[in-house]
């Protein structure tokens, strides 16, 4: 066994925890110790997993609409896009493909004008690398077909050209038409067959669709495209199979993936939850001072016993061992107990906030303004073990002190006034 927990130091420490002192405001002070630790670890793990769980949200829905991966040619046409699309296919970690054709355009419809990005795709292979047909909220992304001209939206661009499906819009392309009358900007008008909306703002109300040969049509591209974009089994791998993609593709082409995208959105977000970690730990900082003061006064209160033992031959290092080991039970209780209830929290988190609205009639997370109306949860279990090995190892070295005021007292000095 360990030397710390020996039978003898083990035994007595114990018992210096659960025997009732004659100073009670010990043991107030001891019980608060292990109850603000459990607060701390407890609000630690149910912040951290609401955390996680907006991310989750939020990079679920830019994945609606953004790749895994993106093969681009660097003169945006990619003329062997077949060859390219074929080869990454064959990548063990890519799931799907897709070509694009992407240009920026003017949408108006009577006296309304928004600016779009508009993406041509193929709805064949477009929905196995996307999920933006599961956002869709009218139409369906099959509903685009090549020569007929149809356009999906997003919800709040097509509120702010003020259509519904059937609707025409007007799509205008900086690229000049040189006619008689002169150049005049190359323009089409286009039929709304489907509405979609994925929760960001950017891609809601920025983000048009039209079928990849209509594009190609409308900006004279011939049989290019934009370039693919892949689909990737692990999203978390997609910077690792970008870089090999990139190597392995003959040619020039320019390989990026969904972090690059957003690089600043989700680095901040990153920044967020440490930062927020990093107060919320403060709790079980301040509650781990607690037991040092718990502890200073235990030894106090015992220097009678701890010079006895000393007398009897117990060792300076037993008798720091009784005092560590009554320290670390009271991190331990604290911290078992707050993981546990931390859990049970995070777990249930939406369906205790939901309870809570109804009982007293407000909504914390306004539907009307946020996108995101509920809390969501993710749980991880690398956030919990980390929060709950911090609380240990922070109340064991707050027991160091007080055992080291143990182990110099000195028996004479002790029993000089009993």
């Amino acid at each position: 066994m360990c030397a710390m927990f020996r039978p003898v130091s083990l035994f007595v420490g114990l018992r210096y925890t659960r025997s009732r002192r004659r100073n009670h405001f010990i043991s107030f002070i001891s019980l608060f110790s292990a109850l603000g630790i459990a607060l701390g670890v407890i609000a630690l793990i149910t912040v951290l997993s609401v955390m996680n769980g907006f991310h989750k949200e939020i990079r679920e829905r830019i994945l609606g609409m953004a790749s895994h991966g993106d093969v681009q040619a660097l003169d945006g046409s990619m003329e062997e896009w077949r060859q390219a699309m074929e080869q990454v296919r064959r990548h063990p970690e890519v799931l799907a493909a897709a070509p694009y054709i992407q240009a920026q355009a003017m949408l108006t419809h009577k006296q309304y004008v928004s600016g779009a990005l508009i993406r041509g795709v193929d709805p064949e292979f477009e929905k196995d690398v996307v999920d933006v047909a599961q956002h869709m909220r009218e139409g369906r992304l099959d509903d685009l077909k090549a020569g007929s001209y149809g356009i999906i939206l997003g919800r709040e661009l097509a509120q702010a050209l003020a259509v519904e499906v059937g609707s025409r819009v007007t799509l205008v392309v900086p690229q000049m038409t040189v006619t008689i009358a002169g150049s005049m900007p190359r323009l089409r008008r286009f039929t709304v067959v489907g509405i979609f909306e994925v929760g960001m703002h950017e891609y809601d109300s920025g983000v048009a669709m039209i079928h990849i040969r209509d594009a190609a049509r409308l900006l004279r591209m011939g049989d290019a495209v934009t370039g693919v974009r892949i689909r990737i089994r692990d999203v978390w791998q997609a910077r690792r199979v970008s870089l090999q993609l990139a190597n392995g593709l003959p040619g020039v082409y320019r390989v990026l993936n969904w972090t690059d995208y957003h690089r600043n959105f989700f680095a901040a977000l990153k920044m967020e939850k440490r930062m927020m970690g990093l107060l919320l730990f403060l709790i079980v900082v301040i509650a781990a001072f607690n037991i040092i003061t718990t502890l200073v006064m235990m030894v106090v209160d015992k220097q009678s016993d701890i010079a006895i033992m000393k007398t009897f031959g117990a060792s300076p290092g037993m008798i720091m061992r009784i005092f560590v080991v009554q320290g670390a039970t009271l991190g331990v209780v604290g911290t078992v107990l707050g993981t546990v209830l931390g859990l049970l929290l995070a777990l249930n988190v939406e369906d205790a906030v939901a309870a809570i609205e109804r009982a007293f009639g407000i909504h914390f997370i306004d539907p009307s303004v946020y996108y995101i109306s509920k809390l969501p949860s993710d749980v991880q279990w690398s956030d919990v073990a980390l929060v709950a090995g911090g609380s240990l190892l922070l109340s064991l070295l707050m027991t160091l002190y007080p055992a080291w005021r143990a182990y110099r007292t000195e028996p004479a000095e002790a029993l000089r006034y009993e």
